[in-house]
């Protein structure tokens, strides 16, 4: 918990609204959430905003970054009669080349050309086989706790890691207007406990505006002397309690969004929901309110039928694919013209990825490995990164036939911790992460990361080979009995076979 948050009760939303009679009177809250914010003076970010983007639901990364020669294009089309993307032609891949004009062999789907022109920028890193290294699931549920609480394996810390970047961040002002934004219907847990953050759907929505619309607020045609529900609010929190605390919290963030000048979606952006969540966190990097994190998520990649590939009339993956890298372009362009973009980093990330080998229902499982995105001015981009062991059956046997994860997911987020945000309190953010070293995927300056002092932290080991992971079959479940650590090889031991209507339950 902040010290700035130590002497005072803070209620979460919930509790406040129970509390809360003169807002009871009137109805409930209308906008998706309410968190609160300390009240400050708006301060300049003095290091990146982070914008993390979850794809929850199982991304098919190798759709998404397909092979597109050699022998791996071999193994991809057998493995996909119905759903690979073509190599070439009016709907095929969109070729991956370094800066040299190289080959890599791999492309983007013919859809993501917003995200092909951020790599032709020198702006896009993609790290090939990343996520749960450590830790074996084919649960959405557990897959994405362990990604939003940056704990593998363990689900119990109780707080997510963007909430503890933020409150472990070296130098860090006492109070900030809004160090952490999510734009969602709910607060996702990646920042889970945090006390300073911020939670709306959308800014014009974050009101109290329930009621009757004249007694709302104070308004131009108002009869003399009306003061309205907002305004009669913010006079009952003078005391000394935690609900008048909590109530004064809430007030500073209504009134800090309300004193914002959001505006409507740029005309040259896509209008989907997911583009006006982007051009809200676009307008929180521009007004300068001390933010360093924003979380935003796109469902909908659960595709076990029905899938479809690339080409004329309907096809779902195409749609969400296209509804991705066009809001994505739309906000890299956004604060390029703006001149905001150098200090900002995103990452576009899923919990999993999805089967190698298409399923009976023209859909895929989930699977294991999965690419993930990382773009921004500081961005060494152009370039693939990890480790790819490539799609030869003999070689994915081990791994019951998916793509193994070769690079653990906190490897990439400690580099930008350490590199953009100038915090290298890894055994805080990550406990029981140890074993750092930079790929190189954003500039900025290395320090030794720490791993003592965290809760739930072990010391520090020395780097090791990557494990080779035995994988699970479908419906089975490993855990690590010691060395979860970072690239130290753990033990592993099978749990069993777990309830076959859970399993259908996470699918």
């Amino acid at each position: 918990m902040p010290s700035s948050s130590k002497d005072r009760l803070l209620l979460d939303r919930r509790e406040f609204l129970k509390g809360c009679c003169a807002t009871a009177a009137v109805g409930a809250v209308a906008g998706p959430s309410l968190l609160f914010s300390d009240p400050a003076q708006a301060a300049a970010n003095p290091y990146d905003t982070i914008v993390h983007v979850f794809l929850r639901g199982g991304l098919d990364g190798l759709n998404l970054v397909p092979p597109v020669s050699g022998n791996d294009r071999v193994f991809y089309e057998e493995a996909r009669p119905d759903l690979s993307i073509a190599a070439s032609g009016t709907y095929g891949a969109l070729p991956l080349t370094l800066a040299s004009g190289a080959a890599t062999g791999f492309g983007l789907h013919p859809s993501a050309t917003g995200l092909r022109d951020i790599w032709t920028d020198g702006k896009l890193a993609i790290v090939h086989g990343c996520g749960l290294l450590t830790t074996v699931t084919r649960s959405h549920f557990d897959a994405q706790l362990y990604l939003d609480l940056g704990t593998p394996g363990q689900h119990g810390i109780g707080s997510g890691w963007i909430t503890r970047a933020w409150e472990s961040q070296p130098g860090a002002p006492g109070s900030v207007t809004m160090p952490a934004l999510a734009v969602n219907s709910r607060t996702p847990t990646n920042l889970l406990g945090a006390t300073q953050a911020l939670t709306m759907g959308s800014p014009s929505d974050f009101a109290l505006n329930s009621g009757a619309w004249a007694w709302q607020r104070t308004r131009e045609d108002s009869p003399a002397g009306l003061k309205g529900v907002n305004e009669t609010l913010a006079t009952l929190w003078k005391g000394r309690t935690g609900l008048e605390g909590a109530g004064r919290a809430a007030d500073a963030s209504l009134r800090v969004i309300a004193g914002q000048p959001y505006g409507d979606l740029p005309a040259s952006w896509p209008t989907g929901t997911f583009a006006r969540q982007l051009w809200t966190v676009a307008q929180s990097v521009r007004f300068n309110l001390g933010m360093r994190y924003a979380a935003v998520d796109l469902g909908g990649w659960d595709t076990h039928d029905g899938q479809g590939t690339a080409g004329a009339g309907y096809h779902y993956y195409q749609d969400r694919i296209a509804e991705l890298s066009q809001a994505l372009a739309a906000f890299y362009g956004e604060l390029k013209a703006g001149g905001e973009i150098g200090r900002v980093t995103v990452v576009v990330q899923s919990e999993f990825g999805r089967r190698v080998r298409q399923n009976g229902s023209r859909g895929t499982d989930h699977g294991y490995g999965n690419p993930l995105l990382v773009f921004g001015g500081a961005v060494n981009g152009r370039k693939l990164y990890g480790s790819w062991k490539g799609l030869d059956p003999e070689i994915l046997s081990p791994y019951f036939g998916d793509v193994p994860v070769t690079t653990d997911f906190r490897r990439v987020l400690s580099e930008l911790l350490i590199r953009r945000m100038g915090n290298n309190r890894l055994g805080a953010v990550f406990p029981g992460y140890a074993g750092y070293s930079p790929l190189g995927i954003v500039q900025g300056s290395d320090m030794a990361p720490q791993y003592a002092g965290a809760a739930m932290a072990t010391a520090t080991l020395p780097a090791a080979r990557l494990p080779d992971i035995p994988q699970p079959a479908y419906g089975e479940s490993l855990r690590p009995v010691r060395g979860d650590a970072g690239n130290a090889a753990p033990d592993w031991q099978r749990r069993g076979p777990v309830d076959r209507t859970l399993v259908r339950r996470a699918r």
